[in-house]
């Protein structure tokens, strides 16, 4: 992977860098030249994304990373891993709507705790910017489409209500601290070594994975539940550009990290049903499960990303289609096998 937007060498410190949007952050990084510091605990990351980056970039590359096993609730970790670091990019939380609301205690202290302990030892190390991600869900109950940053709603779950106390404290931190804080809500990242097993998974891998594993498809409500789904590289994108850009406007504020468009939860399970029969055809006439809602979710999400095009220059490079074909490749790759797929 090559953003391209790196010109001068720094030194990075990306939390949550063995899991999914981290270590393609980390990857690009490096891949740009960069002196990266990766922080896990291994809580929802995997050691086997870091194996990933390692044979993808070679031993170069490689060389200029360091990985901190550590957790972001122990301050002293934090400070070890923001040493020397210019720019933080934090990855690190619990994503999980369902798990915040079966276990709201260990989500506020990883998402919340956490949070705060990374400005913190950012502000010890005189970091020149933090970046953090935040999320869709802080739009809560509001009815609005598409959504503005500077229109949200009632929280629906305690995940949203901590991504939205994790924004209340980096507009703290840089007003008491002059700290550069900028926060990124995502909207529904997919993409590469997202992990498709778990009782928590996001919808994109765990339908893949129960494909590949003729499982059932099970959709919560009726399947016209919409979502603006991202794949991963405009993510990236957005935080490089975040963490470097020389807008004024830039710091202290919150940006949408989406493409713009939104499709349902039925049309998505044909396209990836779709794309799976291409390798595996079996696939082809399968018919998904339909189940009750989850609680906590929001029933349609689509984002205004005019913020983030006109202050950061985002402009989303990949679409959902184009996404989705190359994470149906790279599933195919390194899972059909797995599950005893021969390619058709």
């Amino acid at each position: 992977m090559s953003i391209g937007i790196v010109q001068e060498r720094a030194h990075w410190l990306v939390t949550g860098a063995a899991g999914f949007i981290g270590s393609n952050i980390v990857e690009a990084l490096l891949v740009n030249g960069q002196t990266v510091v990766g922080l896990d605990n291994f809580s929802t990351g995997h050691r086997e994304n870091l194996k990933l980056i390692q044979r993808a970039i070679g031993a170069n590359a490689w060389s200029r990373f360091r990985f901190i096993e550590g957790d972001i609730r122990d301050l002293d970790v934090c400070r070890e891993a923001c040493r020397g670091a210019r720019y933080v990019l934090h990855q690190a939380a619990l994503g999980s709507v369902p798990l915040s609301i079966k276990d709201p205690v260990t989500t506020t202290a990883v998402n919340v705790d956490g949070f705060v302990n990374i400005l913190v030892a950012a502000k010890e190390a005189r970091v020149s910017r933090v970046v953090y991600a935040s999320s869709s869900a802080v739009y809560g109950d509001a009815p609005e489409l598409p959504k503005i940053e500077d229109h949200i709603g009632k929280s629906l779950s305690p995940y949203a209500t901590t991504k939205r106390s994790n924004e209340l404290y980096a507009d703290a931190f840089g007003s008491c601290y002059a700290m550069e804080i900028i926060g990124l809500r995502y909207f529904n990242i997919f993409g590469p070594r997202q992990d498709p097993e778990g009782a928590y998974a996001a919808v994109i891998p765990k339908w893949f994975g129960a494909f590949l594993s003729d499982d059932t498809v099970r959709i919560n409500g009726d399947g016209e539940i919409s979502r603006d789904f991202c794949f991963v590289d405009n993510a990236v994108q957005a935080n490089l550009l975040a963490a470097l850009s020389r807008n004024p406007v830039a710091p202290g504020n919150v940006f949408n990290v989406a493409c713009g468009q939104r499709i349902t939860l039925n049309e998505l399970f044909r396209i990836i049903r779709d794309l799976v029969a291409t390798h595996f055809p079996q696939a082809a006439g399968r018919q998904p499960e339909y189940g009750p809602e989850r609680a906590g979710d929001i029933h349609h999400s689509l984002a205004d990303v005019s913020r983030a095009r006109d202050v950061l220059g985002y402009l989303p490079t990949v679409a959902v289609q184009e996404g989705l074909q190359r994470v149906a490749d790279w599933y195919w790759t390194h899972w059909g096998a797995q599950k005893g797929h021969v390619p058709q």
